[in-house]
């Protein structure tokens, strides 16, 4: 078995498959969006090469300025809710004097495996302004608050970030939480014996050993709130006005809408980028910090 994994030949003809399905379905069609940038194409006919003009437009474009914002503000509440509250939750679920996880655990994970369509018109019935749950609640609690949720332009792109995070933080929470778990037992009680208080043990061990986990999940929900695209088609199909586009939603509606498929490709291409950039600048970050971590260690044991 080891002569066979060893063989570079035999790696490549059991790889190649699987590469060659992947590239097709995978770059195939990114380097056919990155190509396509480059044209006036209404989706039919082959086109009209116009090098960057496409890209000096988008940029000029005051709609990409709204679009990439509430991209960055989305991104920034899934990190918050998903990832910091996720966090939060897995290190309280942890301790051994919290009942019922079971129930608490399948709570959180419940919405998970609802379909968006099922979740936007649940939130959509509890936002409306005139008989959603909200607003009634606090019309009982004798406030005299009564807010248009989805229709003011200040607040509808940060309700539709949270119907999102509220949405899919059982997901990140469910790895985090495995994570944590598979932690070894026996640095745990260590830090105990040793006299750490628990949340010493959080930020000291027990964090510090998940950065990994942690790693995937920021990438996830900065990449999704780049990306997202559903609940703003089923909640305010990007309005008030333009006030909830996302890049995602001016790639549609470039394309399908207006049918200007090489203007809807050139936003796409810089959507990709943008979470290139992030998983990059995520990545190098968390990198530097642990390679920082790692000289300390070093310091110390050598004093």
């Amino acid at each position: 078995m080891n002569k066979m994994l060893a063989d570079k030949k035999t790696i490549f003809i059991f790889t190649m498959p699987c590469l060659l399905f992947f590239g097709l379905i995978a770059f195939y069609p990114v380097l056919q969006t990155g190509i396509k940038s480059f044209y006036d194409w209404d989706g039919l006919t082959g086109g009209t090469f116009v090098g960057i003009d496409n890209y000096i437009k988008l940029f000029q474009d005051k709609l990409f300025a709204r679009s990439f914002k509430n991209g960055l503000l989305v991104a920034g509440v899934l990190v918050l809710l998903q990832v910091i509250v996720g966090l939060f939750l897995t290190l309280l679920l942890l301790d051994k004097r919290i009942k019922c996880k079971k129930f608490i655990k399948t709570s959180f994970f419940i919405p998970v495996v609802l379909s968006v369509t099922a979740v936007c018109q649940l939130w959509s019935s509890i936002l409306n302004p005139e008989i959603g749950l909200i607003n009634r609640v606090l019309e009982m609690l004798g406030s005299s608050y009564q807010q248009d949720w989805l229709s003011d332009k200040s607040i509808a792109i940060f309700v539709i970030a949270f119907v999102n995070a509220w949405q899919y933080m059982g997901y990140e929470f469910v790895i985090m939480y495995s994570s944590a778990n598979a932690i070894p037992s026996e640095y745990i009680e260590a830090s105990s014996i040793d006299g750490a208080s628990r949340w010493q043990t959080n930020f000291r061990i027990i964090i510090p050993m998940m950065k990994d986990t942690l790693r995937t999940c920021l990438i996830f929900a900065v990449t999704g709130g780049f990306n997202i695209y559903a609940q703003m088609q089923l909640l305010t199909q990007g309005g008030p006005g333009t006030a909830t586009y996302s890049l995602t939603y001016m790639t549609f509606r470039s394309a399908f809408k207006l049918r200007k498929y090489g203007y809807g490709c050139t936003v796409a291409v810089v959507l990709i980028l943008q979470c290139l950039c992030a998983l990059m600048l995520i990545n190098t970050l968390l990198s530097n910090k642990e390679e920082e971590g790692k000289r300390r260690w070093r310091k110390r044991s050598v004093q």
